[in-house]
């Protein structure tokens, strides 16, 4: 049946039933003129993750030579001889899943951060908002300061990172589902909330442990991706994509964004959406938080440069938001190991001291707006 407008902005079916547009469609003339500009910003970006990941290869504690490189990499592409077996081992097995864990972690990152935005319509909030990083911080350094969970060996930190991040968005869920429903304000109070509880049961285990538990604890709190196998890659890469995926099919997220009347004036399931979203941020950023620790400032900040440069349409910002954190989180990574070298550097010291100048500059540039903020 042909598509009726109603009213002003409003398009209905023949039946007068409301389609969930989110906005009214741009002109073709528009999109053609927009679509250059988002292939070079991708293209940009997918320069970025490239060079970051080589570089990631051959720098850190103790460089390895390009050359030295290229012979690990041609090798496993049959394209030549074996290469020095220490620097294969190097390469292979202990820096190319750092690199590949920097890149997954930096887009989910990315991902759960404009997903959070549009959950809560907060421009402040990130993935750590809903008391997901809290409760997998409880996890973790219960597992670091009791030993509980040894018998997973060097699973066992991601585990209870894990089983703490699923227990924190079960009792949010629960709490804001009990008190009325899963609306941005009271998400977002629950959230806040749960995680100071959950900040001072950690903070009471890490009291009673010695001074290297606490280290071990202050280090996995602020981030990172030391020590990271190729088994531990492929769970948060399937996440991911994933949850990527499940967004970029939904037209719902940017009607949600614009205001909860408006999107039920266009049919949008507003309680199914948030419920849907509220599930899909929470178990991405249970799982990340579980392999990388609490990386801050990645989740928050790049969903707005996303917007800055490619605007607000999700099925545009979505990948250059994934694609960005992931080029920023590959060169964090690069920094942390060489800045101060042979000491590493907590992945969110540098995200911090890197990331807000930046921020600050382009903000600065030009007029911003998320929502009814500018």
């Amino acid at each position: 049946m042909p598509d009726l407008v109603s009213a002003p902005g409003r398009v209905v079916d023949a039946l007068g039933r409301p389609r969930p547009e989110l906005r009214p469609p741009v002109p073709a003339p528009e999109r053609e003129r927009r679509r250059p500009r988002m292939l070079a910003v991708l293209g940009v970006l997918l320069v970025l993750c490239a060079a970051g990941a080589c570089a990631s290869l051959a720098l850190g504690s103790e460089p390895i030579a390009a050359s030295a490189v290229w012979d690990v990499l041609a090798h496993r592409l049959r394209l030549s001889p074996g290469p020095d077996p220490t620097v294969d081992l190097i390469v292979v097995e202990l820096r190319a899943p750092r690199a590949a864990q920097a890149l997954v972690v930096g887009a989910g990152l990315g991902v759960a951060g404009t997903a959070v935005q549009a959950l809560v319509r907060n421009p402040l909030a990130d993935p750590y908002l809903l008391g997901v990083s809290s409760g997998a911080s409880v996890g973790a350094t219960a597992v670091i300061t009791t030993g509980a969970l040894a018998a997973l060996g060097t699973w066992a930190l991601s585990a209870g990172a894990l089983l703490g991040a699923l227990a924190a968005t079960a009792l949010v869920f629960g709490i804001a589902s009990a008190q009325g429903g899963l609306t941005p304000l009271r998400l977002v109070l629950t959230g806040v909330v749960m995680s100071s509880a959950f900040s001072s049961v950690a903070s009471f285990l890490v009291m009673r442990s010695d001074d290297r538990g606490a280290q071990s604890v202050l280090f996995w709190l602020l981030g990172s991706l030391s020590g990271t196998t190729w088994a531990q890659v492929w769970l948060p890469a399937v996440a991911v994509v994933a949850t990527t995926a499940l967004l970029l099919a939904s037209s719902w997220i940017d009607a949600l964004t614009t205001g909860e009347d408006g999107a039920r004036a266009v049919g949008v399931p507003v309680d199914g959406l948030r419920r849907a979203l509220f599930v899909l941020s929470s178990a991405l950023v249970g799982v990340l938080v579980a392999v990388s620790g609490s990386i801050g400032f990645v989740g928050l900040v790049l969903p707005h440069l996303g917007r800055l440069v490619v605007g607000a349409r999700h099925r545009v910002l979505l990948p250059v938001a994934a694609l960005g954190g992931a080029a920023f989180l590959i060169w964090v990574d690069v920094l942390s190991r060489v800045v101060v070298r042979p000491v590493e550097l907590p992945l969110s010291v540098v995200t911090g001291l890197v990331g807000a100048p930046v921020f600050l500059l382009l903000l600065g540039r030009r007029r911003y707006s998320y929502g009814s903020a500018v």
